[in-house]
């Protein structure tokens, strides 16, 4: 709990990975790639509950024997390439009740995101009282530098602005980098979106924002978290903001 209020984490994994087949338990650092998420979920100090919602045996079998627990199974026809995100929420709210005040979503697919991050964007959507809060990292480049191509094969800005010149006088700008979602469970339920007008930020650094969608990003994460390991000599996080 934090404040008062009763958090249900959700971890979402499904088997049907097309891009990188058996993604979710694939190991990354000597651990499969969901142990990452687990363990950093079990580490929070304002989880009340952790759940995994998979349609995979195989999944499911790993994930509780790193202590997760998995009250169902997430029928096949939520599990699919197309299946948004949310509906594996509403699913999982169906199956054990909504009698929590806020959910937690957190993706298999970013190992770096630390507890101390799950914590923080708790804390910020909560003591804002915000409908959600979700993690976002700042882009390498802008999009008021990026350009589309017109009907005749021209570049044009794809906003539309004044000449900047320099990148300081440019408005601060955040990606999406799918590792946390935060949202108030009425809220959810009634908008069926995670979000809205009323959406609040949690900056995530570089490093801990790595979402992995390739094997070239997966074999990037190996290699950023062995070598952690080796300048800490234990797992430790970079989290600077």
């Amino acid at each position: 709990m934090f404040k008062g209020k009763s958090i249900l984490a959700i971890i979402p994994a499904r088997g049907g990975s097309k891009g990188i087949p058996r993604k979710n338990i694939i190991p990354v650092a000597g651990k499969p790639l969901i142990a990452w998420t687990i363990e950093e979920a079990k580490k929070s100090s304002h989880i009340d509950r952790l759940i995994l919602s998979s349609d995979n045996p195989e999944i499911i079998s790993v994930a509780r024997k790193l202590g997760c627990e998995v009250p169902f199974r997430r029928p096949a026809a939520l599990s699919t390439d197309s299946s948004p995100s949310i509906d594996a929420v509403l699913h999982a709210l169906r199956k054990v009740g909504t009698g929590y005040d806020y959910i937690i979503l957190l993706q298999t697919t970013s190992p770096i995101r630390s507890c101390e991050d799950i914590d923080g964007a708790i804390e910020k959507c909560i003591s804002l009282n915000a409908d959600s809060c979700v993690s976002v990292v700042e882009p390498k480049k802008s999009p008021f530098w990026t350009y589309k191509t017109d009907l005749k094969g021209r570049l044009v800005p794809l906003i539309k602005r004044g000449l900047v010149k320099r990148r300081q006088d440019l408005p601060q700008t955040y990606c999406l980098n799918g590792a946390i979602y935060v949202a108030k469970v009425e809220w959810l339920l009634k908008s069926k979106s995670l979000i809205g007008r009323n959406t609040v930020p949690y900056v995530m650094g570089e490093i801990n924002s790595i979402d992995i969608d390739s094997r070239f990003e997966l074999d990037i994460t190996d290699f950023i978290i062995r070598k952690m390991q080796r300048e800490s000599g234990v797992w430790k996080k970079h989290h600077a903001k």
